[in-house]
């Protein structure tokens, strides 16, 4: 099965750029980030109409994360159990699936984590908090649900191998030693970074600003991931980041990051 992810920065502005991704890229789930809308105006009728099963949670303006999926999921979770937050950032749900010939269920978690704005802030106290109510959510999670999968829009860069500028921008936000070491502790729960399981080009981002031509530039960060539990690493075939959708008119600063499990 394939499963991806991508921060669309506006679903009601990309969705048609979502359904022509889809129809070429027929994924078995495709995790949403920044909707930027509220539930009432989720487009659940176009994407069942493409073949999709809806689950999300929105918010108006800001934020907001969804599930699409060829079957529908079960045991839907919105945001961290236990920690009090407003903004709409987490959906996780169990998806029935067919790895490695055997029919189980898998665990997927999507997450558009908060980016902080700048150390030293309350935004970035905030996101320093949320991480920590993350990895011990996700603690249990992994108990309880062997296979799972962790992807979204992490907004950290977890070395210098995913920076464009690495010295340039030592210890500015999405690369400060205070998150990196937050989403190792992640790692450490038993996750494992599915594109690095696999030899890739120097300079392989997800992201890359508006400003500045920096798509033409190649200026990027690697802030999007795909995370597998120990008891998926053996049937991670592929993954790959799809750099076409930033091509398009009107992009997301986002490109879609796709991994295959046998």
């Amino acid at each position: 099965m394939k499963i991806a992810t991508w921060n669309v920065n506006s679903l009601s502005v990309r969705l048609p750029q979502v359904l022509a991704w889809l129809a070429v890229n027929p994924v078995d789930a495709l995790c949403l980030q920044e909707l930027k809308l509220s539930d009432e105006k989720f487009p659940a009728a176009e994407l069942l109409a493409a073949g999709y099963h809806s689950a999300f949670f929105g918010q108006k303006t800001y934020n907001g994360v969804a599930l699409l999926t060829r079957l529908p999921v079960t045991d839907v979770q919105k945001n961290i159990p236990g920690f009090a937050d407003e903004q709409s950032r987490v959906i996780a749900a169990t998806l029935p699936c067919s790895i490695g010939g055997l029919e189980q269920n898998l665990r997927l978690v999507n997450g558009y984590f908060v980016n902080g704005q700048a150390p030293g802030t309350e935004k970035f106290e905030y996101k320093m908090r949320w991480l920590v109510a993350l990895r011990d959510w996700l603690a249990s999670e992994l108990v309880a649900h062997e296979r799972l999968v962790l992807v979204g829009d992490f907004n950290i860069t977890f070395d210098d191998r995913d920076s464009w500028d690495p010295e340039g921008l030592r210890d500015t936000i999405h690369h400060t030693l205070q998150e990196r070491e937050q989403l190792q502790a992640i790692f450490q729960l038993g996750l494992h970074d599915a594109f690095r399981m696999f030899e890739q080009a120097q300079r392989s981002f997800s992201w890359w600003d508006y400003r500045d031509f920096g798509f033409r530039r190649k200026r990027g960060l690697r802030i999007d991931y795909c995370l597998v539990s120990e008891a998926l690493k053996a049937q991670v075939a592929g993954c790959v980041i799809d750099t076409e959708p930033r091509k398009n008119e009107r992009p997301s600063d986002h490109a879609p990051v796709v991994v295959e499990l046998l």
